[in-house]
């Protein structure tokens, strides 16, 4: 990497004192998971994948949670490894600059490639437990898959019968509000917002690159096609993400400069 937006992003990485990284589909796509709205992403090629991820259909066809557990099954999750993006995560987050690491991926490939699972904060949930949509009941995924690999087609929830599904957030379905609060906290509370590997088209995760570079943060985006928030960006690459992480986390912090917070935004009056 020796572009001119390249040296840019390094030396803002290098001045850095608190990182907070948000992170989308193109981060894991070098572990054999797919995006979903890319020129060869799971909805593009096919768009009825898409209905599972729907509340309201899930909830209302039987033949869409069938598909959707038949496709959990088969998943490339279950056999995914971490890339070199999510390890050089780990490398910076063990440089002391990196704060948090918000993610809208459900693989939970950050935290297997050893980032605190404390600063991970999933905002669309997790692939890899369950949530009854009656009781709110929760469990592991793998009791729930394993029923499917025994034969039936739509689990249900072991305690009331009830309509199970993973517990990531469909569309329809309201992000966890601690979650989200503490997301826009580590926007509002960082020097650097890196973003890596999302189109930013999906909101309330989007929202947070504006929310940081009004607070005053440098905004670094790296993704293989524009988005609708590059004109706020400081840097804008359109580089392999497994090549722009690994390079920026070896940058060595430069020193000097103070950086001050926020604070918690649930306590401003």
């Amino acid at each position: 990497m020796a572009s001119e937006a390249c040296a840019a992003a390094r030396a803002l990485v290098a001045s850095a004192h608190r990182i907070t990284v948000l992170t989308g589909a193109g981060v894991s796509t070098d572990s054999g998971i797919p995006d979903f709205r890319g020129p060869d992403g799971l909805w593009t090629r096919d768009a009825d994948a898409g209905l599972g991820a729907t509340l309201d259909a899930y909830l209302s066809d039987p033949a869409v949670r069938r598909r959707s557990w038949r496709a959990k099954l088969d998943s490339p999750v279950w056999t995914a490894k971490p890339n070199a993006a999510h390890l050089a995560l780990v490398e910076l987050e063990r440089s002391g600059r990196l704060r948090t690491v918000v993610t809208q991926n459900i693989d939970g490939l950050h935290q297997k490639a050893g980032s605190d699972p404390h600063r991970v904060l999933e905002l669309h949930g997790t692939l890899h437990a369950t949530v009854c949509l009656g009781c709110g009941a929760t469990g592991p995924m793998r009791d729930a898959l394993k029923r499917v690999a025994d034969g039936e087609q739509e689990p249900d929830c072991p305690r009331c019968r009830g309509i199970l599904k993973s517990a990531t957030v469909s569309f329809g379905q309201e992000l966890d509000g601690e979650v989200l609060r503490r997301a826009r906290l580590a926007a509002l509370d960082c020097d650097v917002l890196l973003v890596a590997g999302t189109s930013l088209s999906v909101q309330p995760a989007a929202g947070l690159v504006p929310l940081a570079a009004k607070a005053g943060a440098q905004v670094i985006i790296c993704n293989a096609e524009p988005t609708p928030y590059d004109s706020v960006a400081a840097v804008v690459l359109h580089e392999p993400v497994a090549d722009v992480l690994p390079d920026l986390s070896s940058v060595p912090p430069s020193g000097g400069g103070r950086f001050s917070s926020w604070g918690d935004p649930s306590t401003w009056s």
